[in-house]
């Protein structure tokens, strides 16, 4: 089967294009490197240097290519950031959806597997499920839930099978450690071997539930070539910790002795994990990994890794931003 993963330079989707071409599929990557590495893409992939923002190249790759499936990891998902910078949010995770959605009609795709994010569910009662409305309370959340139901109308206008896959807080080898926004664990992971204390915003009591990338992308690989259609399935861990707690396991997967530096609070959910019934119920027995296992085997790789120079961002306003990252 002919499959184009966006974002397969990157973090989850480098994993997905791996077990997809494990799995024997021809499968060509997409991705622009603005948070991946050319070192993720599996050598038997094809892969195409540019971004979803060009409508040409969306254009270019999927008319040469005609995958018949699409699986959309691609995003830019630092979801506190994207307060102050909206348009870049939307560019990235809007207008990128939007050229792809586009191609994909025009050259008789068949189906779209699309990575949303728990971003969806906002503030409410978790644990989260697939049948709560989308209340999101940022600008990538609303992206995420705009993408989804742009989904479900492109499989009802022009019959693409749709599968919307929800993971959350992922973390594993070939995460970005060079982002100072996303990724709690990666941050942790870069500040402990740093030996810089681990900054934790507020009092660390918030809770998540942490999501080993090799479990999440195994899942996503699936549902490209599943029969069942028209799904949102939540991914991810079921291990509901602090962020507090979080820190110190990360101190101890890696032997730092960095300690704690706490921030002023910042605006976020507070409380935020899933339940994962619809998983169980369309993809079988699901037992994610220990996140004392996913921690030691990050951290393992995180240790022999060269993270470069972090990435930088122009903000687009700067109004009440965190004092932490002005």
């Amino acid at each position: 089967m002919r499959i184009l993963v966006t974002g397969g330079a990157g973090f989850i989707g480098s994993w997905v294009a791996e077990k997809l071409v494990a799995e024997g599929h021809t499968v060509v990557v997409f991705d622009d490197l603005s948070g991946g590495y050319w070192r993720n893409v599996p050598e038997e992939a094809f892969f195409v240097t540019a971004s979803l923002t060009d409508d040409a190249a969306v254009e270019f790759a999927i008319g040469t290519f005609k995958p018949e499936v699409i699986v959309h990891c691609a995003a830019y998902a630092a979801e506190g950031l994207s307060h102050w910078m909206r348009r870049y949010c939307y560019t990235e995770n809007l207008i990128s959806w939007a050229n792809l959605a586009n191609a994909a009609i025009r050259h008789g795709v068949r189906r779209i597997v699309a990575c949303s994010s728990m971003a969806v569910y906002g503030a409410q009662e978790p644990p989260f499920t697939e049948d709560m409305a989308p209340r999101p309370i940022d600008p990538y959340g609303a992206a995420k839930a705009a993408m989804e139901a742009d989904l479900r109308a492109l499989g009802d206008v022009h019959g693409i099978e749709w599968m919307v896959m929800r993971p959350h807080n992922v973390y594993g080898p070939r995460q970005n450690l060079a982002d100072p926004y996303r990724n709690v664990v990666a941050i942790f992971m870069r500040q402990a071997l740093a030996g810089e204390p681990l900054t934790v915003f507020g009092d660390g009591r918030q809770v998540r539930a942490f999501s080993y990338v090799g479990d999440v992308a195994r899942v996503i690989a699936q549902s490209a070539t599943s029969a069942h259609t028209g799904e949102i399935v939540n991914v991810g861990g079921e291990e509901p910790i602090t962020i507090l707690e979080l820190a110190n396991r990360v101190l101890a997967a890696t032997g730092a002795e960095a300690g704690i530096r706490h921030l002023s609070p910042r605006h976020e959910v507070r409380d935020a994990f899933c339940r994962h019934d619809n998983l169980r119920r369309l993809f079988g027995e699901w037992d994610p990994t220990p996140m004392d296992l996913g921690l030691a085997e990050m951290a393992e790789w995180a240790k022999g890794l060269e993270i470069g120079p972090m990435r930088r961002y122009d903000y687009e306003v700067t109004e009440r931003l965190y004092e932490a990252w002005a």
